[in-house]
């Protein structure tokens, strides 16, 4: 599992690079105001799609189902089932894209009431029409990612999303290079969200990889029934970060810039969870699924076990990390062009609280499957629903008094809110199971990056905010590789961790 674990990871490590730098672009490119405003809330919508569909979201109810019917009747019945799913999601999101499209200013009065009788609401509803046709196309790139997850196939599905940001850093370049009108510039890159789409799309079937889903066609008989009724709550439990961020950027909307600011921070919240939620969603639902279908318990806890040690071993020093640094790491990467000092200011501050919630967030990924791998897809969607009104309560009330820092701290919260609900409902139903080797790591992982986060604090002054970029670059690049190092050394003389245990988990197949 470290294998196929480390394999998701290194891929969704280079698309949330890449991600830094096609958002680095748009900040230049846009800014904050009203036209970026407008952009970026019809982009997290996308967004929400994405992680709905794209980033494991949909192999939660897919790869359960999918082996089951392999195991009990073959590999031309899962073929076949395969394919009824392919054809009836694909025909439903065409049909549901239509629909949006259609209904596109009431969605964002929706998810952006502020923007109500402003030309921001206008704006936000044609950029989110251009994109609408990266729904269509994510439908059937899930199903064909999910069903290469589910033979344990990693490396193409890992790293097929890189084409995503490839495509709209080409096309920012361009218009940057051509000076292009803001509102200009935001229509062509809505476009291209589409484009990238159909990239995606593309390469998955130069692969052949549509064989696995024969024959092709489009039902709703009562098994295509009963998956979706499975598979819908829990790709809205997957999706519960960015479920969140939709209820602060609700509230958010009634503040200039305040959207912007809280993407801009929240797209660094997203690079330790994608790295650790991806991977969780795209390999422990199905080791897990194969495990607890066998009965062996030794195999769920070590899987569970290996999961929570992954899970904090990234995210504590994570959290510490965009904490100390926030101000430095938000000013590197954004303060260009059109995006400001005073933004800069305004992101970091938000990032700071957004960060707390991120061990909340990883909890979350990790315990989410072993309620998916039982066929309980409920639990998670009522976690979900419950942070999520947890933010909205408290972002009505701190975002009155502290702006868009207040919200931020909401949306941590409600991730709490749904962490402890999914641990409190797991331990009464079924217990987690945790074995000997993690209850004596954990507490060493947390030590470690305390220790490493204390170094980190101890450095902050090294870089002044008028140093010249180079000079920042350097000195936050020396901090993170510092922190690093020091964590990873403590993990070894701590015993939490032996590089003789990782490189053998490396050699061992998939």
């Amino acid at each position: 599992m470290i294998r196929s674990f480390l394999t998701v990871s290194t891929g969704t490590l280079a698309s949330r690079l890449l991600g830094f730098a096609r958002d680095s672009l748009i900040a230049a490119l846009l800014g904050t105001g009203a036209v970026a405003d407008a952009f970026l809330a019809a982009f997290q919508l996308v967004n929400v799609v994405r992680r709905l569909l794209s980033e494991g979201a949909l192999n939660a109810a897919l790869i359960p189902a999918w082996l089951r019917i392999r195991d009990r009747d073959g590999d031309v019945a899962a073929a076949a089932f395969a394919g009824r799913v392919l054809g009836t999601v694909s025909a439903g999101l065409i049909v549901i894209s239509i629909a949006i499209a259609l209904v596109m200013p009431l969605v964002i009065t929706v998810v952006a009431p502020g923007f109500l009788g402003s030309e921001t609401r206008d704006l936000a509803v044609e950029n989110a029409r251009l994109m609408l046709p990266y729904l269509a196309f994510a439908g059937p790139v899930t199903v064909l990612m999910g069903l290469l997850n589910a033979q344990g196939r990693f490396a193409l599905t890992a790293f097929s999303p890189l084409l995503f940001n490839i495509a709209l850093i080409a096309t920012i370049a361009a218009l940057l290079l051509w000076h292009a009108d803001a509102r200009f510039a935001a229509w062509m890159l809505a476009a291209t969200v589409g484009v990238a789409g159909l990239l995606q799309l593309v390469m998955l079937l130069s692969q052949k990889s549509a064989g696995l889903a024969t024959p092709l066609r489009a039902t709703f008989d009562a098994e295509m029934r009963g998956f979706i009724a499975k598979a819908v709550p829990g790709m809205i439990a997957s999706s519960g970060p960015q479920w969140l961020m939709v209820a602060g950027a609700i509230i958010a909307s009634a503040t200039p810039s305040a959207v912007s600011w809280l993407y801009f921070a929240n797209r660094l919240i997203e690079l330790p969870l994608g790295i650790v939620g991806v991977a969780m969603g795209t390999v422990l639902v199905p080791e897990l699924t194969r495990a607890v279908g066998s009965g062996d318990r030794d195999a769920v806890a070590h899987a569970e076990s290996r999961a929570l040690e992954l899970a904090a071993g990234l995210a504590l020093p994570a959290t510490l990390g965009l904490i100390v640094l926030s101000g430095p790491i938000v000013r590197l990467l954004f303060e260009h062009g059109a995006f400001g000092a005073d933004d800069s200011a305004a992101t970091a501050n938000a990032l700071m609280w957004l960060a707390l919630g991120l061990p909340a967030h990883v909890l979350i990924k990790a315990l989410s499957p072993a309620f998916f791998a039982r066929g309980d897809t409920m639990t998670p969607l009522v976690a979900t629903a419950k942070g999520f009104v947890v933010a909205v309560a408290l972002a009505v009330l701190l975002g009155h008094v502290f702006g868009a820092s207040g919200i931020a701290a909401s949306i941590a919260a409600g991730a709490w809110s749904s962490a402890f609900s999914l641990l409190r409902t797991g331990t009464a139903e079924f217990g987690f199971s945790v074995d000997a080797a993690a209850r004596r790591r954990l507490p060493r992982i947390v030590l470690a990056a305390a220790a490493m986060g204390g170094l980190l604090w101890l450095t902050t002054g090294l870089s002044p905010a008028e140093a010249h970029g180079l000079v920042r670059f350097v000195v936050l690049g020396l901090q993170i590789g510092a922190g690093i190092g020091v964590y990873g050394l403590l993990l070894q003389i701590l015993g939490a961790a032996s590089w003789r245990e990782a490189a053998n988990a490396l050699k061992r197949p998939a």
